[in-house]
């Protein structure tokens, strides 16, 4: 892990005259999986959406592999490529089928040739468990199911990062596992990833290192371990302590 894939400086983001992101600097390596963590508001989505430019920081950087991302010019399309995202809500394509929906991305921007694409996409459904539902619509699948599905299309763009946003938020209690499970699968073959998630336990399991936020701020930065172990600011203290008995 000595490949620096993300570093941010002083990131901050404000819609109107209310600053979500206050001064936001961290680093990201190969193949380390972070994890993101705080209150509802305290500005976790909204660091994601930046580093995945569906927002325009207010002030600061990223650089991507070197390159400053904010750069007039940069090529947004071929980097969110590369910095794939999974969303709390799925967004699958309603109209094709759990092949397609992970077919044609690859297709549209990576310019893959359709067999290509299509072993590509039965690989990684089937890595998941989900090559039963080839040509199954969206609208057939449980929630768990198709954020699998959405797992299998972001991977099948073979992503440098996958930026993950609440994935298992929108589900049923008993459908998270099988989300979960197959994150870490993808923790397992070296994937980079940035997770925000509520999933206590799997964060603590799968991190390397974990950020607290809190209003707008990493609070408090560290391994598992120091997070949960031995939290140093009252706030972080506060936030787990109806995890602790449980982790």
């Amino acid at each position: 892990m000595n490949q620096e894939i993300f570093k941010i400086n002083n990131l901050k983001k404000s819609f109107g005259t209310h600053q979500v992101l206050k001064d936001i600097s961290f680093k990201v390596e190969k193949e380390e999986i972070i994890s993101i963590i705080g209150s509802s508001g305290s500005g976790k989505s909204t660091l994601l959406r930046c580093l995945n430019l569906l927002e325009t920081p207010t002030s600061g950087q990223i650089t991507y592999l070197g390159q400053d991302i904010l750069k007039p010019k940069f090529d947004i399309n071929h980097y969110r490529a590369k910095v794939g995202m999974v969303f709390q809500s799925f967004n699958l394509f309603n109209n094709l089928s759990v092949l397609n929906n992970c077919i044609i991305p690859q297709e549209t921007v990576l310019k893959r040739d359709h067999e290509t694409a299509k072993n590509n996409a039965i690989q990684n459904l089937q890595s998941i468990g989900m090559s039963q539902f080839l040509e199954a619509k969206p609208s057939q699948l449980s929630g768990g199911q198709k954020q699998r599905v959405a797992i299998a299309r972001a991977v099948s763009m073979n992503p440098d990062v996958l930026l993950f946003d609440e994935p298992t938020s929108a589900l049923d209690p008993e459908m998270v596992d099988e989300v979960l499970n197959a994150m870490k699968k993808l923790a397992e073959i070296g994937l980079t990833m940035i997770i925000v998630s509520h999933e206590m336990q799997f964060v603590k399991d799968i991190s390397h290192e974990i950020l607290f936020m809190d209003n707008g701020i990493i609070l408090e930065h560290g391994s598992p371990y120091q997070i949960f172990e031995h939290p140093k600011e009252k706030r972080t203290k506060d936030f787990l302590k109806r995890f602790l008995k449980n982790v």
